[in-house]
């Protein structure tokens, strides 16, 4: 059983008598006709597309709700392209981990093209063609948090972005500088209207990504470098939208359980490879069964009807909103980012058998029910608690997930403000509420500070996952070793006082104290860790 159209074709009773749910519409007219007037084009090649957003509109395609396809585009690691698509006829294998222990396999063939964001490579002229294009409605992105990014914490332009400022659109190499020259393409084909719909999980992701093309459109005009009237295009509402969106679902890393599993099947084709840039890619995915997508309805060209089926809906942005403060700031990622921090601490390598360990787990219940929930503000669509609900009794433990806190806690110092400081600034502005009952959030902070030195709860060091100012943050500790007995508040005052990681100074919060009092009996000595978890989780 080879992944490609071909074998799909020839050899369809074995796939379906393995389970396969296999397309139902007609591959070759879909893929000519979103060739010819494309809809949709999507930017970051990852997981999180291919289980969630190609995997539904392959759903809509079979039911005939969708007439045309997805073209994907990668803009950052080019060879993800190379290996996880072309040689597969782009198709892929999505599996679905269901909390029960069951699973469903689907062979995903939604993604008519896959092309690279590269001026150098031919597919660039190609997406020219496609942002030039008339029918274009959508461009969605999943380039992670960071790639929105164009200035450093301390509010400088970053180098490669100030390069692209002063080269124009001709010569824009940055990811989003090549988004901002295609939408210059798209201006002078007529100043055609197109939403660009951020699908990262970040908070208010639309105009994160309004303020950096906007940056370039003003830039560009600034220096004379494009049209004068594109800034103001790129600024018009009912030329270019930029919707807010709340996405969620978890989509891990390719797991040796499901490949065991389909190579039972006569799945041939399961050889998941690092790239030189650290993706980790494969001709599957494997995600849970949940999921959600809440887009903003903007959409000056037309939307793609999408919504209604399968977790995604279209709502106003004030309820985009609210769905997402009561995932991204409560219900969900502060509770995986303090299992991912406590998780590599203490040896763990599954999030599921983290909520095994009774600390942890109240740990979380604490952050999610106790600490949180009180300054959610339900947004009708979905039900905080009984989200929260889901989230710990379901989602996280369910064992045929392999996320890992190794992967969860990759760029954590770009997820605190938001997964935490939030919740912070709400108690700040509310009366009836106070600061000082922030127990555990600042115990996630100083646990954080004790994982960036790199050294687990039995003394043996590791390595820390990727981030951005992992380097600044362990500058800032060095010195500093287990079994020291402090104080540490001349070192850790730069750190928690800095607005940008916590989104708020923790001193002036009335939390850099505490937070500094829980780090010093975390780095107390071997199993310090464990013994401060039991001593305020118990």
């Amino acid at each position: 059983m080879k992944l490609c159209k071909r074998d799909i074709r020839e050899n369809k009773s074995e796939w379906l008598s393995k389970g396969y749910m296999l397309p139902e519409f007609d591959m070759e007219a879909v893929g000519r006709a979103t060739h010819d007037a494309p809809e949709w084009i999507h930017f970051g090649a990852g997981n999180i597309f291919r289980a969630f957003i190609a995997s539904t509109v392959q759903r809509l395609l079979n039911e005939g709700r969708l007439q045309k396809g997805l073209i994907v585009a990668e803009g950052y690691d080019y060879e993800i392209i190379d290996r996880a698509y072309r040689p597969f006829d782009d198709l892929c294998l999505s599996v679905t981990l269901k909390a029960e222990g069951s699973i469903e396999k689907m062979i995903v063939a939604s993604v008519t093209e896959s092309l690279k964001v590269d001026p150098a490579d031919g597919d660039y002229a190609r997406i020219r063609e496609i942002f030039a294009s008339p029918s274009l409605k959508m461009a969605s992105f999943t380039i992670t948090e960071k790639g929105y990014n164009i200035k450093s914490a301390d509010g400088a332009v970053f180098p490669a972005i100030e390069k692209d400022f002063a080269a124009g659109p001709d010569g824009a190499e940055s990811y989003i500088g090549k988004i901002a020259a295609l939408l210059y393409a798209r201006y002078q084909a007529g100043a055609l209207p197109v939403s660009l719909v951020s699908m990262d999980n970040c908070s208010h992701n639309g105009s994160r990504l309004f303020d950096a093309v906007t940056a370039f459109a003003a830039e560009w005009v600034r220096r004379g470098l494009v049209d004068a009237g594109f800034a103001s295009y790129v600024n018009d509402r009912a030329k270019v939208g930029f919707p807010w969106t709340m996405i969620d679902k978890i989509t891990p890393r390719p797991d040796a359980k499901v490949i065991e599993m389909v190579r039972k099947d006569g799945f041939t084709d399961t050889d998941a490879v690092k790239t030189a840039k650290g993706t980790f890619v494969a001709p599957f995915v494997n995600a849970e069964e949940t999921q959600y997508l809440v887009i903003e309805d903007w959409f000056p060209n037309g939307r793609v009807e999408i919504g209604g089926a399968y977790g995604v809906m279209y709502a106003d942005r004030e309820t985009v909103d609210k769905v997402e403060r009561m995932k991204v700031c409560t219900c969900l990622n502060p509770l995986h980012t303090a299992l991912a921090v406590y998780g590599c601490l203490l040896g763990y390598t599954l999030i599921s058998e983290e909520m095994k360990d009774p600390q942890l787990k109240k740990m979380v219940e604490i952050i999610g029910y106790r600490e949180g929930l009180p300054v959610v503000v339900d947004p009708g669509v979905l039900d905080p608690r009984e989200f929260i609900d889901t989230v710990v009794k379901v989602r996280i433990p369910n064992v045929f997930m392999p996320d890992t806190p190794q992967r969860i806690a990759t760029d954590t110092s770009q997820k605190l403000a938001i997964r935490f400081g939030e919740t912070i600034k709400a108690y700040q502005k509310r009366p009836d509420l106070s600061v000082s009952d922030l127990k555990i959030i600042p115990l996630v902070f100083a646990g954080w500070l004790r994982y960036v030195m790199g050294v687990d709860d039995n003394g043996q060091p590791f390595t820390p996952s990727d981030d951005p100012m992992l380097a600044q943050i362990q500058g800032a500790l060095a010195g500093i070793r287990l079994g020291d007995a402090g104080p540490f508040g001349e070192k850790l005052h730069p750190v928690l006082s800095n607005e940008r990681i916590f989104g708020v100074d923790l001193y002036a919060a009335g939390l850099g104290e505490l937070t500094e009092n829980y780090f010093a009996q975390l780095v107390a000595g071997p199993g310090a860790v464990r013994r401060t978890l039991q001593k305020y989780l118990a």
